[in-house]
């Protein structure tokens, strides 16, 4: 029944990628009239009950629908946290493209052969790419909050395996750099010049900055053209930058997943049901797409432990966002 239920969930995700979407584009002075009116008690909301929330991007059909800053200022590069994983799969498509990975599953000691003596469990020689991005690569994790700080990867490679890969799912926030030091090997480049080459320029998004081993500050905007990046299947303005139907292989569900979020997983992408996926950072940095209704909401967050156990991104987002999205539809297309 289970693997049924994973088979149906990547049909549905499958049919919701075929369709034909518009490219990124500016609204219309009638669209933005409408927007305006679908959207204008959203502010208001936000200001009395959702403290946490600093700025929100919508995205519908291709064209920002409403935004959102406390601040005031669009331009500022805001701290995604793990957000960051996810975009870091949108690279491993990029390298696949470009022919400098040949498949998800080829075994990682293959990829970083100096790796192999680090590790005398015989599994730590089956861990594949995918294993790695799917997060069920066997290592011993216990990190429930998703919190725990990155190991180098030479030493997380080293760690004991509890599982057979493939087998269960670890929540591991030192999965990633092990991912970003396989993607520098095979590109060659430095994980900075890798973003600014195959994403930064072709989705004409702000330069990002970067700390804390790779996780990036960027703006709300460009978290929301990751988004319609993944709707329109890997291309932009009619390029093509993943590979055909890597954008659905992101969202297909991997395994049923576990903490932090409690919903099934894909590749670095949390997919709670085949319609609907997201990527999501510590207390409240969110990018949330709903296929169907050709929608992607961005969010950042204060981050503290109280504003992550409030989760008020995810409210806005599947609460007053998506229904002033259905308004919108009801409404006119021009």
């Amino acid at each position: 029944m289970r693997r049924f239920f994973v088979w149906l969930v990547s049909m549905v995700a499958a049919t919701a990628f075929a369709q034909a979407l518009p490219p990124w584009r500016t609204s219309t002075p009638q669209e933005q009239r409408l927007d305006a009116a679908a959207f204008e008690d959203i502010d208001k909301g936000i200001e009395q009950d959702l403290g946490d929330v600093q700025s929100l991007v919508v995205v519908l059909e291709g064209r920002t629908v409403h935004e959102y800053y406390r601040d005031g200022d669009p331009n500022a590069l805001r701290d995604t946290q793990s957000v960051t994983k996810s975009g870091l799969a949108l690279l491993i498509g990029t390298a696949l493209k470009q022919g400098q990975l040949s498949s998800l599953e080829t075994p990682v000691v293959e990829l970083m052969p100096e790796w192999r003596a680090l590790n005398s469990d015989p599994r730590a020689q089956t861990i594949t790419l995918r294993h790695l991005m799917a997060m069920t690569t066997g290592f011993a994790v216990d990190d429930r909050s998703g919190t725990a700080a990155p190991l180098p990867p030479a030493s997380a490679w080293a760690r004991s395996i509890q599982a057979e890969p493939g087998q269960r799912f670890a929540y591991d926030n030192s999965g990633p750099p092990m991912v970003q030091a396989i993607l520098e090997r095979v590109a060659g480049r430095p994980l900075p010049d890798l973003v600014r080459e195959q994403l930064v320029r072709p989705l004409e998004m702000k330069e990002p900055t970067y700390s804390r081993g790779g996780m990036a500050s960027m703006r709300t905007v460009d978290m929301a053209k990751l988004g319609y990046l993944l709707l329109l299947d890997g291309a932009w303005a009619g390029t093509p930058l993943l590979p055909p139907d890597f954008a659905a292989q992101m969202v297909k569900p991997q395994s049923s997943g576990g903490p932090p979020v409690n919903v099934p997983y894909g590749l670095f992408w949390w997919v709670p049901s085949g319609s609907t996926f997201f990527a999501s950072g510590y207390s409240g940095q969110l990018i949330w797409v709903h296929a169907p209704l050709r929608l992607v909401v961005a969010v950042t967050s204060t981050i503290s432990p109280a504003s992550a156990q409030r989760g008020q991104a995810l409210k806005l987002a599947r609460g007053p966002v998506f229904q002033a999205a259905q308004r919108r539809l009801a409404l006119p297309s021009k």
